[in-house]
């Protein structure tokens, strides 16, 4: 497995530098940008990071607006880095956006328990940071641009299809509860599971061959959904023979 990658988004040039070495001597792999258009240019060309801090103050690009444009590609989990510190930033940014909000200023050691931290909730989806991720003969995704091929076929994915995908894809071979997909889908809206079957109904139409007889997303009846990527032959995952349905 590869270091983790870190994608940094910080206008104060010495801040930028000094977490960017920080952490770089510690095993990540920072790659950092002092404002969003040059970052999300960067996501788009080399893949996805596998946690991104970023600052709110940037010069053209709001750190909210930023996050909402890593969150319409996938769940890329975000750490806020700000002077902001009034509780209606912090609430807005935690419920919406971030998975954790430290406030300027803060000790480097502090930082990096933090991404630890955040780190430790989410599987490891290593693999997924490359820009076009092949699952096998029949399938690539390409998050940030909202993408798959399927039998050499294009197919666009909305933001809420992207972000259910990579969830999925993130926990391959583990069911994730419909409770989960919806937190992480829909952090800050109350959204009941026909919400969620509706589309995952639509995204199985653009991936699945017959969407009614599913080879990558199966269904765990009353409980929810597992991407399936193809294991060796003789070899299947836990819950292979389950029912399965829209």
């Amino acid at each position: 497995m590869g270091k983790t990658k870190i994608l940094l988004v910080e206008d104060d040039s010495a801040i930028n530098k000094l977490i960017s070495d920080y952490m770089t001597a510690h095993g990540f792999e920072v790659t950092s940008f002092m404002d969003a258009p040059e970052a999300l240019d960067h996501v788009q060309m080399r893949g996805l990071p596998h946690i991104a801090l970023v600052d709110l103050g940037l010069p053209t690009m709001h750190g909210f607006e930023l996050s909402n444009r890593l969150k319409s590609m996938a769940d890329v989990p975000i750490i806020f880095i700000t002077a902001y510190s009034d509780t209606e930033t912090v609430v807005q940014g935690l419920k919406k956006y971030a998975e954790d909000f430290i406030v300027k200023p803060f000790e480097m050691r502090e930082l990096e328990a933090r991404v630890q931290v955040v780190l430790a909730r989410m599987p490891s989806l290593d693999y997924a940071s490359e820009p076009i991720i092949r699952i096998d003969d029949g399938l690539n995704i390409d998050f940030a641009h909202n993408r798959i091929v399927v039998n050499g076929k294009p197919y666009g994915l909305t933001p809420t299809e992207s972000i259910l995908l990579h969830v999925l894809l993130r926990n391959a071979g583990r069911v994730v509860e419909n409770r989960m997909l919806i937190a992480r889908v829909w952090p800050s809206e109350e959204v009941y599971e026909d919400t969620l079957r509706v589309h995952m109904h639509r995204l199985r139409r653009k991936l699945e061959a017959d969407s009614h007889h599913p080879h990558y997303i199966r269904t765990e009846r009353g409980i929810g959904y597992m991407f399936t990527v193809r294991p060796p032959e003789g070899i299947a995952f836990e819950g292979e023979e389950a029912m399965v349905e829209d």
